[in-house]
């Protein structure tokens, strides 16, 4: 049995800072999408919203609050949050009402309005959240944490700083050719260097940003797909979101010596290798076969650990991999064509469904100057928190 589903339609609003509401950012992207896809909002059967945290109720609704938007109609509403992976999971619930049945043609949107600055936890004081003790116990914001990722590939893998500005200058190249990017200007990696150091060794132009952004796709059932005169559509193959595998930690079981939960080996890869591993086992692909890969660049040193992780090259090679051109425009299997984070900034409910929008449009061949040629797979990853994390594989 098949599970593909087609992409019928993908659309973005312009990634900056707008400040504008995070609706209407979404209602423009999900327009675009519907146009692209030829298909009529009424004739969409169910809508899936992926949240946001920053938008107030709305945001936590978010398939109900874009329905609305765009004009009650009866389609069923869901709404998805899961950090980082929201859009991913959007995405994967979409499907999951397509191949059941449940429907025929389903809208996906995510977007964010950013506030300034890194994201800090919302909702106040939670003493019993990890996430607030990382930031008010240990100071460990966002970009300290990716500068810890820096040090450990430095450290381990014998990776520079230079090898650092060049993953930004390649990204910032295909951003500058993609009109939804908010930073579109190359940049050398003297510039990167000469930027101001966060989190050491980490400078400015080694972080991606906090956006304001939207991103929606229109999918559909193979069968809707051949009815709507698209016989051939890109179609999404896999979508992973595995949680990890480690042992248990909870140290108050009442007999964690026997306790089988405590008894899990650690597993033979890593968390986001795993998230990979699992797409590739469900799309019956291997990384060999892939074209391009879109993945959450939320530094530069963290995009050098995606090449291993999903598998473009073997462990302590990602810098190798760079430097040989590899992943650059034109090599082997380029990543983030369509510049990455560093060139859209981060914003969070979108950017999972974002990396799908720019795999559809190169699979289609109609990505412009930022074309990679002969595109016929793609995967995209990310990793949010509390083992939130998620790639998916689209093939034409």
């Amino acid at each position: 049995m098949s599970r593909d589903v087609a992409v019928l339609g993908a659309g973005m609003h312009p990634w900056g800072k707008w400040g504008r509401s995070f609706i209407e950012y979404g209602t423009i992207a999900a327009r675009t999408a519907l146009e692209d896809a030829g298909v009529d909002w009424r004739d969409v059967q169910s809508i899936v919203g992926a949240d946001t945290v920053r938008g107030g109720y709305p945001g936590y609704v978010a398939g109900a609050t874009f329905a609305k938007a765009l004009g009650w109609q009866g389609a069923r509403v869901t709404s998805v949050y899961a950090a980082c992976a929201s859009g991913a999971q959007a995405i994967n619930t979409a499907r999951t009402q397509i191949l059941s049945g449940l429907a025929d043609v389903v809208l996906v949107v995510g977007a964010d309005a950013a506030p300034k600055g890194f994201f800090r936890p919302a909702g106040g004081d939670r003493q019993d959240d990890p996430d607030w003790l990382r930031f008010r116990v240990l100071g460990a914001t966002n970009p300290a944490y990716f500068g810890l990722y820096a040090r450990r590939r430095m450290a381990v893998h014998g990776d520079t700083l230079e090898d650092f500005a060049q993953v930004k200058v390649k990204n910032a190249a295909s951003g500058a050719l993609n009109p939804y990017a908010r930073y579109r200007k190359t940049v050398t990696a003297d510039e990167v260097a000469a930027s101001a150091v966060v989190a050491d060794p980490l400078r400015l132009l080694d972080i991606c940003a906090t956006s304001d952004g939207a991103a929606a796709l229109v999918l559909s059932s193979m069968d809707f797909a051949r009815r709507h005169g698209q016989p051939d559509p890109v179609r999404i193959r896999a979508v992973s979101t595995v949680t990890p595998q480690f042992p248990q930690t909870v140290l108050d079981l009442p007999d964690i010596a026997t306790d089988s939960a405590a008894a899990v080996e650690p597993p033979g890869r890593t968390f986001r290798a795993s998230i990979a591993h699992a797409a590739y086992e469900e799309a019956g692909i291997g990384p060999e076969e892939l074209s391009l890969a879109e993945v959450y660049d939320l530094s530069t040193a963290l995009e050098l650990q995606w090449y291993e992780d999903l598998g473009l090259c073997a462990a302590g090679e990602g810098a190798k991999l760079l430097r040989e051109g590899a992943t650059s425009p034109g090599g082997r299997v380029p990543v983030n064509s369509s510049g990455g984070l560093a060139s859209f900034g981060e914003a969070v409910p979108a950017q999972a469904i974002a990396q799908v929008c720019e795999l559809a449009w190169q699979l289609r061949g109609t990505a412009g100057e930022r074309q990679v040629a002969g595109a016929r797979a793609g995967i995209t990853a990310n990793q949010g928190l509390f083992g939130h994390g998620s790639a998916v594989v689209a093939v034409r």
